[in-house]
């Protein structure tokens, strides 16, 4: 892992789901394949996360577990699109279906948007693509 990626890493190892501290470092030294943040790199930028409001903790069987706000989501999800890829995936070369994902990234937006600001029939004709979509996906993949 690059030097300097440790607020990236921790805002999309949290795309995974909430955790607390040393659950964070140990899904993120398990999704790279070694690499292990120190407890005085994790809780500092947690903490910066939390001022900035990209995270939120809440104590859970008294432990401090760590979760994304809806800007922290953004956040993350910005800073994996425009980097191509969690750092661990470029690091490993695991980047190959990044296509696929941003694809899936901006279909979901599309969808949020219709799902807030659209008519209701507007949501019924996404509702159909989406169901068509999905049949021709699987059509794919049963395909010779």
């Amino acid at each position: 892992m690059r030097r300097g990626e440790i607020r990236t890493a921790v805002l999309a190892i949290l795309l995974d789901g909430p955790g607390h501290g040393y659950d964070l470092i140990q899904r993120l030294e398990d999704k790279s394949g070694g690499w292990r943040p120190s407890p005085g790199s994790m809780y500092p930028t947690l903490q910066l996360l939390e001022d900035e409001d990209l995270v939120r903790s809440s104590d859970r069987e008294g432990k401090k577990v760590f979760e994304l706000t809806d800007a922290g989501r953004t956040e993350a999800e910005r800073r994996v699109e425009e980097a191509g890829g969690a750092p661990w995936e470029r690091e490993r070369g695991m980047a190959p279906n990044r296509e696929l994902r941003d694809a899936v990234g901006q279909a979901f937006v599309a969808v949020k948007q219709i799902g807030s600001v659209g008519s209701p029939s507007q949501i019924e004709r996404a509702v159909g693509i989406l169901k068509e979509t999905r049949k021709q996906l699987y059509q794919i993949l049963g395909e010779d």
